[in-house]
């Protein structure tokens, strides 16, 4: 094992220098900023000298500012100094003792100018300011018409000035009083902004059309004992034959005596008699008393395609002469409602609309965007049924084409009945998966039907050119046609499609 080295032995081993200074170069801008000044060497504290700066004489305060000195200096080459009490010419004695502050002659103003702020007496004794007053001669007291107007007033016209006055103050009370009444009142005299221009209505507006058709529907009123029903009606002749709802005057046909009232958009008021109803149809015609009136033009309701703007004028619910619009929603809508007072069951292919009709509007005029009439308004789909028998409306109101009901009005007019074409049997509607049409229930005997070879069990799918996809649809379709015309008739037997020509009867 080696020894531990001893402490010559240590200290004989070589040792390392200490590491050089580093001085980096000093920045000349800072060495003259902060350095000695040029020519001195050594610490600053040698530089001190009291009463000099450098050797050089320390000047305590500036000299005065030239104008400062001419005009608060004494004159060139006085000696004489300023006297502080006034009256003595001559200074005080040099060596002399110096006075107080304050003097005891108490009329004496002056004082010292070094001394605190003390009040002196007056400038004046109290003895000179009484003498000048005794002396002061004194003038006549000023009277209050002097004080008011500089001169002197005669009485009369002073009182005649209050007078004056007083009824000035009166007018102005009374009118004070009567602006505070006005304001606390919550009545008076209000400035309206009115209107000049009138509205513009264009041809063709529903206001404009409103105002053109109006006229020609009337509302019909009739009144059975102490039963009554409303309903509308269009005017269609000069001669005051109307189209109404077979429904809305069928209280008229069962009891002779009730009246019939159709009244127009002026207040007129006419009786009316029946001339004709079409139960099957819900379609009836009457005539008003009345010499010259409004008459509603007929358009084509064959024209007419879902989308078609349609207005609808009548008397929902009693109120005359109302106005509402929509589009026709559907055409060819096929519509069975309950008949009359024990009536066949009413039938008819029916222009869907969404203008709202309600209960009263029955009767009234469907018109196109020109004021053509092309429906007779007479159902309404509601919640709670057909007909307009309950609820009010859903968007969802049906008319009678106007193509259908000047047929039927025409055969009314002139025989005072109307008769259908008709295929001599009962149906019911089927949907099955082979096909959808109209059921034979029962064939009339020897009618067109049964001579055509029509079975029970068939299924009618086609009439001419109609589709048929329910019973419904099939009477429409029949009743489409002329009584002793020969139609087509597709049909479906045991799985087989058949085509059977039918010459159609009258009902």
């Amino acid at each position: 094992m080696s020894q531990p080295n001893t402490p010559e032995e240590n200290s004989r081993e070589p040792r390392l220098a200490p590491r050089p200074l580093d001085r980096p170069p000093v920045d000349p801008a800072q060495a003259a900023t902060f350095g000695r000044p040029r020519g001195v060497e050594g610490a600053f504290d040698k530089l001190y000298a009291p009463g000099s700066r450098n050797g050089e004489q320390v000047i305590t305060k500036p000299p005065a500012p030239e104008s400062l000195a001419e005009a608060f200096g004494r004159p060139q080459g006085a000696e004489d100094v300023l006297l502080q009490r006034p009256g003595d010419d001559s200074g005080r004695p040099k060596g002399a003792a110096p006075e107080s502050p304050m003097w005891t002659t108490s009329s004496d103003p002056w004082r010292d100018p070094g001394a605190p702020a003390v009040l002196g007496g007056p400038a004046l004794d109290a003895d000179d300011d009484a003498e000048d007053d005794d002396e002061r001669p004194r003038g006549p007291l000023l009277s209050l018409p002097e004080m008011l107007f500089g001169r002197r007033v005669k009485p009369t016209a002073l009182a005649l000035l209050g007078v004056v006055c007083l009824l000035i103050g009166a007018v102005g009370g009374l009118v004070g009083w009567g602006i505070a009444r006005a304001g606390s009142s919550l009545t008076g005299s209000a400035t309206i902004s009115e209107a000049q221009a009138g509205k513009e209505r264009a041809p063709g507006s529903i206001a404009e059309i409103a105002h053109r058709v109006a006229p020609a529907v009337v509302s019909i009123e009739v009144v059975s004992g102490e039963s009554g029903s409303v309903g509308s009606g269009v005017v269609i002749d000069p001669k005051g034959y109307a189209i109404t709802n077979n429904h809305v005057i069928s209280m008229a046909t069962s009891d002779p005596q009730a009246k019939i009232t159709a009244v127009f958009t002026d207040g007129t008021r006419a009786q009316a008699q029946v001339v004709g109803t079409d139960p099957k149809t819900d379609l009836a015609v009457i005539k008003v008393g009345v010499s010259n009136p409004t008459v509603l033009q007929v358009g084509k309701s064959a024209n007419l395609q879902p989308g078609d703007s349609v207005i609808a004028i009548g008397s929902p619910l009693g109120l005359q002469n109302t106005v509402t619009s929509g589009i026709v929603s559907a055409l060819h809508r096929p519509v069975t409602a309950q008949g009359e007072n024990g009536q066949p069951p009413v039938t008819y292919d029916a222009i869907q609309t969404d203008a709202p009709i309600n209960r009263g509007n029955s009767g009234g005029a469907l018109v196109d965007s020109t004021g053509a009439l092309v429906g007779i308004n007479s159902s309404i789909r509601t919640d709670s049924g057909d007909s307009g028998q309950g609820g009010g409306s859903i968007g969802i109101g049906f008319a009678i084409p106007v193509d259908d009901a000047i047929k039927i009005a025409r055969e009314l007019i002139s025989n005072g009945q109307v008769k259908h074409a008709d295929i001599g049997i009962n149906a019911a509607s089927v949907a099955a998966e082979t096909s959808e049409g109209a059921q034979v229930l029962n064939v009339a005997d020897n009618g067109p039907a049964a001579r055509a070879g029509i079975a029970e069990g068939d299924v009618i799918t086609k009439v001419g050119d109609r589709t048929v996809r329910n019973a419904a649809e099939l009477t429409v379709a029949v009743r489409a046609h002329n009584i002793g015309e020969v139609v087509p008739v597709q049909l479906v037997r045991q799985g087989r499609p058949l085509v059977l020509d039918v010459t159609l009867g009258s009902d």
